[in-house]
């Protein structure tokens, strides 16, 4: 039972990620920092480089990548929920220090992250 929890959330934070990366990077969300209308802008409210949304976004999709191939290679889950947990930890910690935001928008990222921990704790 446990098992089937572990490889479901596994395919939520993959499919969650797959979507904002590849379907929704620039759609406007209530969810996005600041004014910001895609995700773009909302790295440049959090004074990132542009670079840094591709190599964060090359990281997260590598990691989900890494969540569904690990339904079949269970020595993959543990690498990818600690670096997907710990790209969530920045995400909370940018959407934190953005002033003037409502709590709000730190939602997903503070689900990422406590799925990314059940699975650890779990799997």
């Amino acid at each position: 039972m446990i098992e089937m929890v572990v490889i479901a959330l596994q395919v939520l934070i993959a499919s969650i990620i797959f979507a904002v990366w590849i379907f929704r990077p620039n759609l406007d969300t209530k969810y996005r920092a600041g004014n910001a209308k895609n995700i773009f802008e909302e790295f440049e409210v959090y004074g990132l480089p542009r670079w840094s949304v591709y190599a964060v976004g090359a990281t997260k999709l590598t990691l989900a990548l890494m969540l569904i191939a690990g339904i079949w290679y269970t020595q993959l889950v543990q690498y990818a929920v600690i670096g997907m947990g710990s790209l969530m930890a920045g995400a909370l910690i940018c959407h934190l220090k953005t002033r003037n935001d409502p709590l709000s928008r730190a939602t997903p990222a503070t689900l990422m992250l406590v799925m990314c921990m059940l699975v650890f704790y779990l799997g």
